[in-house]
């Protein structure tokens, strides 16, 4: 395998020699005070003395080659092509994988480390992909509104127009407008919740109450439609929790129900409680979903119903889960094509 230039330190040295040197000539001389007691020194030849000397610095070398062997292949090689591997994963690839030296029943600490690593090139690999996925969804999110709000502003410029096309692109442009600010919101609001360490502000309240007043600001939607809004909660049900992060929940749920029932059907809103938790349903009996599409509704930006995506921008959900993750709650849905959905959250009522 090819060295790498950075590398500046070389394998053996001579301080390195020098000292295995010294070293086995002190135990030498500890072998020639035990010969010490069975021959006299002062006659040994001179030659024997030389030969000795001659003797250790060959064996210094040998042991210093089969240690360096020994590193190199059981340490240096290994961190070589973790090295490679490691340069190749931060020039972008991300299908670099590094096979274990040994096999699973005699994996050491290297064997260990090389598994780490390919988990983590996994993971840097589907966050890379996440990231390209998000970057284009924004641009194309962000670019649909734009390009409604340019060509209904070049159609007002027109002298021939009627003033109801006039009122007409001029609410489209409106429209388009609240969208892209709505988009952006959400954005910001998704990107605080997963990047920074927010601290949820913990109080005490009325869920009731908050569950109430939320619905009750879509009261005007579910009329148009005529939809029949039942609710079925406790007089009262105290709980901990992060009151403004919660809102986002309810409103995001609420407005999906409203959004995916049709004129005439219905919507359920139960809450109950026992010791510890609180439980929150939200049930409709709109569109339903279908299997791929409950798997991935939490997905940043994904709408299962392309023929409703005008209406959002498909980032509700996601918001939703990351602040019932933050207050350390849980987040399901339920769903069949044509018979509706459910979405449950359960949420401790202390800290």
């Amino acid at each position: 395998m090819k060295r790498d230039v950075r590398v500046k330190a070389k394998p053996i040295t001579w301080l390195q020699y020098t000292i295995t040197y010294f070293v086995l000539l002190v135990l030498s001389a500890g072998q020639g005070m035990i010969y010490a007691e069975y021959m006299a020194f002062d006659k040994m030849p001179l030659e024997y003395i030389f030969g000795m000397l001659g003797y250790w610095a060959l064996v210094s070398v040998v042991f210093c080659l089969v240690t360096h062997y020994q590193i190199r292949k059981r340490f240096s090689d290994p961190m070589r092509r973790m090295s490679q591997a490691a340069k190749e994963v931060a020039a972008g690839d991300f299908t670099v994988h590094m096979e274990p030296i040994h096999p699973p029943e005699k994996y050491d600490y290297l064997d260990v480390m090389f598994e780490d690593f390919n988990k983590m090139v996994d993971e840097l690999g589907s966050i890379e992909m996440l990231t390209n996925d998000f970057i284009s969804n924004v641009s194309h999110e962000v670019k649909t509104p734009i390009a409604v709000i340019q060509n209904y502003a070049m159609a007002l410029q027109k002298l021939d127009i009627t003033p109801e096309q006039r009122q007409e692109y001029t609410e489209t442009i409106i429209n388009a407008a609240q969208r892209l600010n709505s988009l952006v919101s959400n954005i910001l609001k998704l990107n605080k919740l997963e990047n920074q360490k927010i601290v949820p502000a913990l109080e005490e309240y009325d869920l009731c109450a908050q569950l109430t007043a939320c619905a009750l600001t879509f009261e005007d939607l579910w009329e148009v439609k005529n939809i029949t809004f039942n609710a079925e909660m406790d007089d009262k049900a105290i709980i901990r929790a992060d009151k403004s992060m919660l809102e986002i929940v309810w409103n995001n749920l609420l407005a999906n129900a409203i959004k995916f029932t049709d004129s005439g059907g219905s919507i359920t809103l139960t809450q109950t409680s026992d010791d510890d938790s609180v439980t929150v349903t939200i049930s409709d009996t709109g569109c339903g979903m279908k299997e791929e599409t409950l798997k991935r509704i939490f997905d940043k930006f994904y709408q299962g119903d392309t023929s409703r995506s005008q209406d959002g921008n498909g980032l509700g959900l996601a918001l939703a889960l990351r602040v019932i993750e933050l207050l350390n709650g849980q987040i399901s849905a339920e769903s069949k094509p044509g018979e509706g959905s459910t979405f449950v959250v359960k949420l401790k009522t202390g800290e």
